[in-house]
């Protein structure tokens, strides 16, 4: 199975992010399960990739977060995508299908060859 280079990794972490956060509130290692599973296991941030990701997206206003006491007695700090940033994410998510038109595009086979 290939894994998804650490470059391509950074690159996309915080449209990842806030698109976890978009379906709904969640805490760090609840963030790293989804984007795992969601990637059948091609994709996986460690925490000291996530959290400070997760502390730029709130100095940004892209997130907010507070400190919860989750059902088994563990505080959790618990992470909520803003307007400010749904926004971003919208513009992400233009960013990225023009990337994947380009890509596909030049990945397509050439009818004329310039080598």
């Amino acid at each position: 199975m290939a894994t998804v280079s650490k470059e391509l990794l950074a690159a996309s972490s915080i449209p990842l992010i806030l698109s976890v956060l978009k379906r709904g509130e969640s805490y760090g290692y609840e963030l790293i399960k989804e984007v795992k599973a969601a990637s059948g296991g091609k994709l996986q941030f460690s925490d000291g990739t996530l959290y400070p990701i997760l502390r730029k997206l709130e100095e940004k206003e892209l997130i907010t977060s507070e400190w919860r006491i989750a059902e088994n007695d563990k505080r959790r700090r618990y992470y909520r995508i803003t307007e400010k940033g749904k926004d971003q994410l919208k513009q992400e998510k233009k960013n990225w299908e023009f990337l994947t038109t380009l890509l596909n595009t030049l990945w397509a086979p050439s009818t004329t060859s310039l080598s």
